[in-house]
Parts: C-alpha cells; sequence; structure tokens
C-alpha cells in the first residue's frame, strides 16, 4: 500500500518555522510515526525502546545534549517529565524544529508540563484516516461546507460504499487487511495493547476487568447524551475511579465530548455533552459487527452512522483553513440537530439520516433553529444515504454519504 497524504502535513511544516518543539498526538496506531518519519528527518529515537527509554530516565539531560538534531522522538509520552529537560535545553539557544514529538496521549493529561512548554510548542492532533485521505482527494470537508455548495448540486456521489467504510473505520493498518478474520485480531489486539500499555501508564488501575467494562460502556452509548451516574452505576465504580478512568479515555483519544451548542436567545437547551468514539471500526468491534447486513439489522445503526459522521468532521477541522466550533443542538422540548459549525457568526446546522431518500421535513429542527437565531443562520445540511446532491430550498442541502470521500 503507498503511502497516503495527511491533510495536516503542511501544517507541520509551518509549526516547525515557528516552533522549538512539534508534538503530533494521537491515539495508538494512528499514524503518527509515519507522519514524523515522512518529514525527511534523519535522525529517530523511540521510546518504546527499553534502551533507549532507561537512558532517557536515568540521565535526561546527557541524553538530550547528545542526540542528534532536529530529532524525532516517539511515543514521547511514555517519559513526561523528559519535556522539562527540553524545555530547559531549548531556553539556552533556541532553535526552531529541532524536536519533533510523537505521543499516544494528549498534553492536557500533563497540566504542568503543558504549561512549562507554553510558547515553546506547536501541538496538531491526528486521527485516523478520514475518507477524503484514504481516497487521496484533495477538498478538506469543514472548509467545503463553510463555503458555496452550489456548484456541487445535483451531481451524484456513490454512497453504496460507505457501511465498509463505517465497519473498517480509518485506522490504517485495517486499510491493508482484506481478511475479515484478520481484521477481527487486529481490532482485538488493538484494544489490549491500548488497555495494557497507554491506560495502564496514565493511570493507577487496579482493576483492569471493570476498566475495560467502562471502555465499552462508553463506547457503545456514542452519539448519546453524557450520563455519569449512569455509567458510573452500570460499571460499579465510585466517584474518583470513574473520572480518572474517563479521563484516560479522553487523553489517549478513545472518546471524545461534544458540548452544546449555546445562545442566550435560545431557550430550553439541553446543557449536557454527548460522547463519540473517535473510530467507528473500534466501536462496530465491540459491537460485533463486521458485515453491511449485521450492520443493517443492528439497532445502533443511527448512532454508527451519527458516529462517522462527527468523525469526519473533527478529521477534517484539524487542518480546515478556518476552523470551526463544533457542538450539537438540543432542547429540552425534543427538537435535535446533531452538529452545528461554528465560523464566527455564522453557523452551519448538519442532521444525519439513515434513509437513501430525502424530504423537506427531515429540515424541520434546522428551520426551527434558523426562526429562532436568523441573523446567525448560514445553512442548514442533511447528510443522507442516497447519491445525489440536492439543493431543498435557498440554503438547505441535502449532501450524500459519499460526497465525504
Amino acid at each position: 500500500m503507498k503511502y497516503l497524504k495527511r491533510e495536516i502535513t503542511e501544517d507541520l511544516n509551518e509549526y516547525r518555522k515557528y516552533f522549538p518543539v512539534l508534538l503530533i498526538s494521537g491515539a495508538r496506531q494512528v499514524g503518527k510515526s509515519t507522519l514524523a518519519l515522512h518529514l525527511n528527518i534523519e535522525n529517530y529515537v523511540t521510546l518504546d525502546d527499553i534502551n533507549i527509554y532507561t537512558m532517557a530516565k536515568n540521565d535526561p539531560k546527557s541524553f538530550i545534549d547528545k542526540l542528534e538534531k532536529p530529532v524525532v522522538i516517539d511515543e514521547a509520552q511514555r517519559l513526561p517529565q523528559l519535556m522539562i529537560t527540553i524545555k530547559e535545553h531549548i531556553d539556552k539557544k533556541r532553535i526552531n524544529g529541532e524536536f519533533i514529538l510523537t505521543g499516544s496521549a494528549s498534553l492536557k493529561g500533563f497540566k504542568d508540563i503543558s504549561d512549562s512548554l507554553a510558547g515553546r510548542i506547536g501541538i496538531v492532533e491526528l486521527y485516523p484516516f478520514s475518507l477524503k485521505e484514504k481516497y487521496a482527494k484533495d477538498e478538506n470537508i469543514i472548509d467545503v461546507l463553510h463555503g458555496d455548495l452550489d456548484a456541487f448540486v445535483l451531481k451524484q456521489y456513490n454512497s453504496s460504499d460507505i457501511d465498509t467504510d463505517m465497519i473498517d473505520g480509518g485506522y490504517p493498518e485495517i486499510l491493508k487487511i482484506d481478511s475479515q478474520k484478520a481484521k477481527y485480531l487486529w481490532f482485538s489486539s488493538y484494544i489490549r495493547t491500548y488497555i495494557e500499555s497507554d491506560a495502564r501508564e496514565l493511570a493507577n488501575i487496579r482493576n483492569i476487568d471493570k476498566f475495560i467494562n467502562l471502555y465499552r460502556l462508553c463506547m457503545i452509548r456514542s452519539g448519546n447524551i453524557f450520563n455519569k451516574n449512569e455509567l458510573q452505576k452500570e460499571a460499579g465504580v465510585d466517584n474518583r475511579t470513574f473520572d480518572s478512568y474517563f479521563a484516560v479515555m479522553e487523553h489517549t483519544y478513545q472518546i471524545q465530548k461534544l458540548q452544546p451548542f449555546f445562545r442566550n436567545q435560545l431557550k430550553r437547551l439541553i446543557k449536557s455533552p454527548k460522547i463519540y468514539a473517535t473510530d467507528t471500526g473500534v466501536l462496530n468491534h465491540l459491537l460485533q459487527i463486521n458485515s453491511k447486513e449485521l450492520l443493517d439489522a443492528s439497532h445502533y445503526r443511527g448512532n454508527i452512522i451519527e458516529t462517522f459522521i462527527f468523525n469526519e468532521l473533527v478529521k477534517g477541522n484539524t487542518s480546515a483553513l478556518k476552523k470551526a466550533g463544533l457542538f450539537y443542538y438540543g432542547t429540552t422540548d425534543k427538537k435535535e440537530i446533531d452538529f452545528i459549525l461554528e465560523f464566527g457568526q455564522r453557523v452551519v446546522a448538519i442532521e444525519v439520516k439513515a434513509s437513501k431518500s430525502v424530504s423537506k421535513k427531515m429540515f424541520k429542527h434546522i428551520y426551527s433553529l434558523q426562526k429562532e437565531i436568523p441573523e446567525l443562520f448560514d445553512k442548514g445540511i442533511v447528510f443522507y444515504g442516497g447519491d445525489d446532491f440536492l439543493k431543498i430550498d435557498d440554503n438547505m442541502y441535502a449532501i450524500p454519504f459519499g460526497f465525504l470521500g
């Protein structure tokens, strides 16, 4: 399989011009090392190597001083205290682009270290392949949705393969595997390795079975309102343990929260966040879905499709020319819109429907929001399972899932 260019590549080169440290952060096996190695940097070390790890831990100052630079330091989250030594090295003589770090945990989990590198570090987050990356398309979905959509109207986009894309997810290694059994083994190994490596390193997990149970419970609630009390009770963990375990899942890019959209003029808003799995391949594995037939029959189908669109929006947002605020809209009287993209003072409302046909009534909650905030409303979109890109009204569009790839 040839190397697939990541949308974030150009941003990495920009960061290197202005920051001494660049951190490529993302889930395990998402392609961070491969991306770093395509920056044409000859010097590379990984803290997964026990000898390198031991040297860096025992004498971090000497380790950093002796490295040929610029250098890629892979799996930097394994030795977070090394960041302090890098900071001290930089402060003696600041040279931009010297250190490229990769990490399977976000710096949000290491607040003191993050604060110490303020002004010295550029951070990019890498996610599994988007459909645009997977099929080597140049467009960024966030930039496209922000712009004029009339040029796409009445064009056709094949949505028939979207189920396979959702079942597989976007992890690079999965794209190389044809066998269903081999995919099952890969996902099983991935989850086990994640829990044994990243999760254990970030939290003092005393009962691994309870962590695994909570992990699964959170994942299969993807697309639902975050109900901490319900999850905590079902997992059988106390409040402190829940907070610790859930933070690990967030910091290692397994779960993301989506905050509600808020404006003062809007009434009866739901204020709790929703939660989403960051890859539908892992989610489907946990749900034992590995075929179109099982996906079609699953009562989780709607949530899986919604999760898939959420992931595509998040991935696109990392490299968009104009990044969007990403929210959901919900009211206590059951008006719901899956996603809100906020571009400054302009709002794009997005609904996701599994249907292969589309009707104007699918936009009813979007029309309602338009009436509530007419001065902010830009356009409404329904993603659906058909093939035709349609204009439903002046600023209302039906977009086939196939448009994403």
